[in-house]
């Protein structure tokens, strides 16, 4: 199948297809259960995904990014099965996982251009492509610098550049914010909202004030289960108290965490 009859097959389940739907997925990594019985469906925005650590967001993002294949259920991403139309969903997919590697040596247009042609862009294509993502990430100044010499809030930047230097309609970023000072982490907010007018974006984080702000919907997973699918509304909703030094979104968000059968 060639470029071509993907993009017509793209474009006939866009209009009615949500984004990402999961449908009973589980995984396992041999004994251990690492995701079990999760279902959702969501389109358009910003998405978090939230939970605290080893509550299984690595190993849904990876799944979605067809790195993996669910070990039971069904997931499908722009109306596309990722387990047996993979060659469909990639084409949609940016991913950026929460340890990347850039060509250090080289310069910072060149690892976009690099990333451009990777994703399948035809060498004439690259450098126009790499410009316009480096010019939304606000790199396109630091085009010539060698990628070493970035900052991480820049290194980070770069990153985001060159996942969604094809354009695509699904963007997954495990843990970005991850090592970005409070003023960094305000900087990347504000680009994943702009990229987000395009996209949707599947965003990971264990800090819910890092989606306070933009998500459109909210996902929580604990020990690999789906303890809630909703609006960042409903979780600040669920703080009937107030407490001090959190928000109404860490209250509600620490309250979904408790236990079922706690008073």
């Amino acid at each position: 199948m060639n470029r071509g009859e993907i993009g017509v097959l793209r474009s006939a389940v866009a209009v009615t297809a949500p984004s990402i739907h999961a449908n009973h997925v589980s995984y396992s990594y041999r004994r251990r259960i690492a995701l079990h019985d999760v279902t959702f469906a969501v389109d358009g925005g910003v998405i978090g995904l939230v939970g605290p650590n080893g509550a299984g967001k690595s190993t849904l993002i990876r799944l979605l990014a067809t790195l993996l294949t669910p070990s039971s259920g069904a997931l499908t991403v722009c109306g596309h099965d990722t387990t047996r139309e993979r060659n469909l969903v990639r084409p949609d997919l940016g991913y950026l996982p929460q340890s990347f590697d850039i060509m250090g040596f080289s310069t910072v247009l060149r690892n976009a251009e690099f990333a451009a042609w990777a994703h399948g862009l035809a060498p004439s294509e690259c450098t126009n492509a790499a410009r316009q993502a480096l010019e939304k990430v606000g790199l396109w100044s630091r085009r010539n610098s060698r990628a070493r010499s970035l900052s991480g809030g820049m290194r980070q930047r770069l990153g985001i550049a060159c996942t969604i230097v094809h354009n695509p309609r699904v963007v997954l970023l495990d843990e970005p914010s991850v090592g970005l000072d409070p003023v960094q982490r305000v900087k990347l907010r504000e680009l994943v909202e702009q990229i987000a007018v395009d996209s949707t974006i599947i965003l990971s984080t264990h800090l819910i004030e890092d989606l306070s702000a933009m998500t459109s919907q909210v996902l929580v997973l604990e020990e690999g289960r789906l303890r809630f699918c909703g609006t960042m509304a409903e979780i600040e909703s669920m703080a009937s108290i107030s407490s001090p030094g959190m928000s109404a979104a860490e209250v509600g968000y620490t309250k979904l965490l408790e236990p079922e059968d706690s008073a």
